[in-house]
């Protein structure tokens, strides 16, 4: 088995906590270091020059040791960075090079106002609270009637019509799922993602066949259906609350990279027949939360430009991926066609899952997860996303909407405040309605409103969710970005331009000498941790004026003099050339004609349309005070020449992913090797080729 050949080739550690020793020591660091220790001795006995010289020696080859262990992995460790790594991140990683291990285990929990202290019950009072959140006793009267009615349509699995999506797995698709993954933690039953890439190609194709009977005879392992959850402590929360740790699910690898396969069978499926809104832009390709935020910045523009108002309401969704009615996603697929094995699979897959809560070496008891998808599971993010599809259906056409997972807003502008109540009003009560019947709850203490408006006298819209007042307020952080009530993204800037000085904390910290870091590192690491987080959004904020754009320049300048080591009055055209950096205003235009590209090259996409809409364009120059929208902004910084481009669109691929591509090609050196051929006879053979099919 893949368990035993592993226990055979790969040392395993024990079970007890490793002391926090410092991440770059080494044998070689040991070895040296016993060489000192002991030359020490000989000398501290016996004080004579040969023993002081063969100390001083030694001694220099442990520090040299240890100086070049720390350059290797810090070399390592910098060349792993990307802007997926976080500024907190980082500084972790510093610091456990310094030896300085923070404090993360849970020391107290607070249960019915009492201290829980005692591990092996601080692990049942986090699986009691991670388990009441997905228990079915949450369940309204209304929609335990409404789920009875519902429940009693049996879902026929079956048919005699041939579906593609049904046929056996093939290797190509296991390979292809294989060539993706990433390294993450294993699951109960101790399998690793590393080792099922290093297996040999009999081992994997008994792991197709294990597939394919799982696939055909519609069975599902149980303990693929058991889960390890970590608990993680949310930021700003008390620690002492149970229900403010996020759980995180260490699941079976070999079902992860089955689940893989058939996602990708089904994501095929739903965009070929394009059964996902174009509105929703979570998990999609080609698609961003970018998407979003400009579809509301250009709305908020175009109500500026024809003086109207504009009202957006930012909805949250409580516990959304733990409350999900189950029969209502097996009820969508079933609607959408699917039957047999691709259904069969995914109703076994949601079906009696269990966890436990891991916190070291201590285990709760098993718990049983009752409603919702299960969490860090590649299958379910699709399911979420096909759950919660229908909501943008039942919103009117007169309303903008737009969703990013569970992440929903919606907005409406129009001159008379009392159309944009009734016609926001009309979506909210239509929105509640279908997420009673579906079991979304609607947090109404998260939900938030902004009303858009250049004159601040008018007063905010009236609003409810559920019988409770809609809060109104002046900013709001959507996706990263925070609007204001002007659009001036003051507020953004500001907020940016802080927390990116204190992450420059990282860079005084590395090029200090005794990192030994040089500037390509540390220009690596600028461009990944810190210039990362100034580049999002910046094709929405670039809109701003540019004496608050230009606030973001000084962080711009500091991290680059910090990198090269230049002094404060060190030219900036100068630091530009010397780091091959580029402004951030030139930077966030080449970011926005890229992502304006980008957009009119899919034919699909919700936006295309909108950027190539010119209707406002006259009276967008005819009022230069009021800022264009997105596309406008594009269109101007372009040249002429560029107007009548005919930008290539890339179609979506019809070709099914378990369909292997075969590419036939004529090859008129098969029969020769490079090795056994003489050169003269490799070029005639090319020219007799070029020449025949020259024309």
């Amino acid at each position: 088995t893949i368990i035993s050949a592993a226990d055979a080739s790969i040392p395993k550690s024990g079970l007890s906590f490793p002391k926090n020793r410092k991440p770059w020591w080494n044998k070689y660091c040991t070895d040296t270091n016993r060489d000192q220790r002991r030359t020490w001795n000989v000398f501290r006995r016996h004080p004579t020059s040969a023993n002081q010289i063969a100390f001083q020696r030694a001694k220099s080859i442990a520090r040299w040791a240890r100086r070049k262990s720390e350059r290797v992995l810090w070399i390592k460790f910098v060349s792993g960075i990307n802007s997926s790594v976080t500024a907190k991140d980082m500084w972790e990683n510093v610091r456990r090079t310094c030896g300085i291990y923070p404090k993360k285990r849970i020391s107290c929990l607070r249960k019915n106002g009492q201290e829980v202290r005692n591990i092996s019950e601080m692990v049942d009072v986090l699986a009691e609270a991670f388990a009441s959140i997905c228990s079915a006793s949450n369940y309204t009267e209304p929609f335990l009637t409404h789920k009875n009615h519902m429940e009693r349509i049996k879902l026929r699995f079956q048919t005699t019509k041939h579906l593609s999506c049904n046929t056996d797995l093939t290797i190509f698709e296991l390979h292809t799922a294989l060539s993706v993954i990433k390294h993450t933690s294993p699951g109960p039953d101790g399998v690793t993602y590393s080792m099922l890439k290093h297996l040999s190609e009999h081992s994997l194709l008994n792991i197709l066949y294990m597939f394919n009977r799982i696939w055909k005879e519609h069975v599902f392992p149980d303990c693929w259906k058991h889960a390890f959850i970590i608990p993680i402590p949310k930021p700003s929360k008390d620690p002492q609350d149970p229900l403010n740790y996020r759980p995180i699910a260490l699941t079976s690898c070999i079902c992860k990279l089955f689940e893989r396969i058939v996602n990708v069978r089904l994501v095929h499926i739903l965009e070929k027949n394009e059964y996902i809104s174009p509105f929703q832009n979570g998990f999609r390709k080609s698609r961003s939360t970018i998407d979003n935020l400009i579809s509301l910045e250009t709305d908020i523009r175009v109500a500026f430009l024809k003086r109207n108002h504009l009202v957006s309401i930012f909805f949250d969704i409580y516990k959304a991926y733990d409350r999900i009615w189950r029969y209502g996603i097996m009820k969508n697929l079933y609607d959408l066609g699917f039957r047999v094995n691709l259904l069969i699979f995914v109703q076994n897959f949601l079906k009696q899952r269990i966890f436990r809560v891991r916190l070291g070496n201590t285990f709760s008891d098993i718990f049983c997860q009752e409603k919702g998808v299960p969490q860090g599971c590649v299958l379910s993010v699709t399911l979420f996303v096909l759950a919660i599809n229908p909501i943008l259906s039942v919103i009117p056409q007169t309303v903008q909407k737009n969703l990013y997972v569970d992440d929903l807003h919606i907005s409406c502008y129009a001159r008379n405040m009392q159309l944009i109540e009734r016609q926001l009003q009309t979506a909210i009560n239509n929105i509640v309605e279908w997420s009673d019947k579906s079991w979304f709850t609607i947090s109404a203490q998260k939900t938030i409103g902004i009303h858009f408006c250049k004159r601040p006298l008018h007063l905010d819209p009236e609003l409810f969710l559920s019988g409770v007042p809609i809060r109104f307020q002046d900013n709001y952080k959507f996706l990263g970005i925070v609007f204001d009530k002007r659009l001036t993204f003051l507020p953004h800037i500001a907020s940016l331009r802080k927390r990116r000085l204190r992450s420059l904390n990282i860079l005084r910290t590395l090029s200090n000498t005794s990192w030994r870091a040089d500037r390509s590192c540390l220009l690596h690491v600028y461009r990944n941790i810190i210039r990362s987080m100034i580049d999002y959004g910046s094709v929405v904020y670039v809109s701003a004026r540019p004496s608050y754009s230009k606030r973001l320049d000084y962080v711009h300048h500091q991290a680059l003099r910090l990198c090269l080591g230049a002094f404060r009055t060190s030219p900036i055209p100068s630091l530009y050339a010397e780091a091959f950096e580029p402004s951030l205003s030139f930077r966030r235009e080449k970011l926005s004609l890229s992502y304006y590209f980008r957009i009119l090259s899919n034919d699909n996409h919700p936006l295309r349309g909108t950027l190539l809409n010119g209707n406002n364009n006259r009276l967008f120059n005819a009022r230069p005070s009021c800022i264009p929208h997105f596309g406008l902004r594009m269109r101007n910084i372009l040249p002429d020449t560029f107007h009548g481009v005919k930008v290539h669109t890339n179609e979506f691929c019809g070709h099914p992913p378990w369909m292997e591509n075969s590419i036939s090609y004529i090859n008129s050196f098969g029969n020769f090797t490079k090795s056994d051929s003489n050169n003269s006879v490799l070029i005639s053979l090319f020219n007799q080729h070029r020449q025949f099919y020259q024309s």
